[in-house]
């Protein structure tokens, strides 16, 4: 039996009855909140996995939620919205959300995106909380202590700053993150104009990395928004995380 814990944030009854529904099929377990305020404190006693949260409450906006999550934990939060604007996403994973789902959405994607955080936040709990020394994703291998990294066992050379591109979307694998983010965590700053910057390396990372650069499996672009890597399953291409 599943026993992954999962808050349910939503005001639309028919919404969140589709939701909890499809966890019941699934033998998640859940609670549900209609209000900002209830999903807080849902937070701080059921002790969520992951938090599945509407931005659109009738107490306060699901970003300010997300805000205050994030000063005092890493719960994995997937945002479910009706707000489809690239400003919408990018404020609410730059305030701290994992991921972003718009609605409509299919129950199968919901689900996909659902087991990607909760496997992220497992392995991010791993023995004593320590990184991998190696991390390893279909044919792409980054070994953080030699600060090599490989692709179907051959060496690939990559620049410092692509090999630092590659390592922030390693240890985020399965999260979108926001242009601002990754300009903030490499470069130090993110300035007007500095995107386009990030688009010619991560463009050059990929040529490095794909096997068919212009169909990437391993990195995914988010239009005016960021970047994912995809976890590849064993034995299998990427899963479908798509916007």
């Amino acid at each position: 039996m599943n026993k992954a814990k999962i808050l349910v944030v939503e005001d639309d009854r028919a919404i969140r009855n589709l939701i909890t529904t499809t966890l019941e099929t699934q033998d998640y377990q859940y609670h549900t909140a209609a209000k900002g305020s209830e999903a807080l404190l849902e937070a701080v006693s059921f002790q969520p996995d992951v938090m599945l949260l509407d931005l659109g409450l009738p107490d306060m906006d699901g970003v300010s939620i997300i805000e205050k999550v994030r000063s005092w934990s890493a719960l994995p939060i997937i945002v479910v919205s009706a707000r489809s604007e690239d400003r919408d996403k990018i404020d609410a994973l730059d305030a701290g959300a994992d991921d972003y789902l718009t609605k409509p959405f299919s129950v199968d994607e919901l689900l996909a995106r659902l087991r990607v955080a909760l496997r992220r936040a497992r392995q991010d709990a791993g023995p004593a909380g320590s990184p991998e020394a190696v991390f390893t994703n279909g044919e792409l291998t980054i070994d953080y202590a030699a600060g090599c990294t490989y692709l179907a066992g051959s060496e690939i050379h990559l620049t410092p700053i692509e090999y630092k591109l590659l390592c922030l979307l390693a240890k985020n694998v399965g999260k979108v993150l926001t242009h601002n983010y990754i300009l903030r965590q490499v470069w130090g700053s993110a300035l007007p104009g500095d995107t386009p910057s990030l688009r010619v390396f991560m463009a050059t990372l990929r040529k490095k990395i794909e096997p068919v650069p212009a169909q990437p499996k391993y990195i995914q672009t988010h239009v005016g928004v960021g970047y994912r890597m995809l976890r590849i399953p064993e034995g299998g291409p990427a899963a479908p995380l798509g916007e």
